[in-house]
């Protein structure tokens, strides 16, 4: 009753090839999305706190992930020595350096700055 030459001829012009782009667009905003929103700030977040773990310098006062404020008296490429208290020492692996402490009145810790922001 139907010609297939009539079904054939109301399909889009455009082709199968456009349909399989279609549907894949969403997808590639979602990720563009993603890449400004979360991936782009993280990575220069961490090029930042690179970077000021590369500046660190003697004397500095420095605050680690695990809570630890202490003014830096040595350092190696790997491991920076805190001195936490009057001839107290401890090893610090250099990426467990989060932030430089501010000193506020009486010489204990108030802040921290992080370089993230």
């Amino acid at each position: 009753m139907f010609d297939v030459g009539v079904a054939y001829a109301a399909a889009p012009a455009a082709g199968p090839a456009a349909g399989g782009f279609m549907s894949f667009l969403p997808l590639i905003l979602i990720f563009a999305v993603f890449y400004f929103l979360l991936i782009r700030p993280q990575q220069k977040k961490a090029k930042e706190h690179q970077g000021f773990l590369l500046a660190l310098k003697k004397g500095e006062n420095v605050v680690t992930s695990g809570g630890l404020h202490g003014v830096i008296t040595g350092l190696t490429d790997t491991v920076i020595t805190l001195e936490i208290a009057e001839k107290i020492r401890v090893k610090v692996s250099r990426q467990h350096i989060i932030g430089a402490a501010s000193t506020g009145k009486g010489g204990e810790a108030e802040a921290c700055k992080t370089s993230g922001g």
